[in-house]
């Protein structure tokens, strides 16, 4: 098993910018993929970012240079960056975890989510 446990996020105005990071814990040998996942009140799950253990890199296209994933795989965290945010970006984000790739869903492991806010 794996645990994700996730910092940050809050209420920011839009332009502004937060920093999301998560600590994982338990088997991480068996972790290939981590990232993030967002949902927004009423809408599915969807990806943000994602990073594997070699360092490929995935991003939605709504984040795509405004947001940074980081992964450092000797502490066991990924961390994402968010600059520039928009309304649009208002959410849960929620940490995961994937054995393989978590490109889509199901995924393994999941953290237990932290609201992202971003005013007009």
């Amino acid at each position: 098993q794996v645990q994700l446990v996730e910092s940050g996020g809050g209420l920011v105005e839009a332009g502004g910018s937060l920093r999301l990071s998560c600590a994982a814990s338990g088997s991480i040998f068996s972790i290939n993929d981590m990232g993030w996942y967002r949902q927004a009140p009423g809408k599915q799950r969807e990806l943000v970012a994602s990073k594997s253990r070699g360092g490929t890199t995935r991003y939605a296209d709504s984040v795509k240079g405004r947001f940074t994933i980081s992964r450092d795989n000797a502490k066991n965290t990924v961390s994402l960056q968010m600059n520039s945010l928009k309304p649009e970006d208002t959410g849960v984000y929620y940490c995961a975890a994937d054995r393989a790739s978590m490109r889509s869903l199901p995924v393994d492991y999941w953290g237990q989510g932290t609201q992202v806010t971003v005013s007009s």
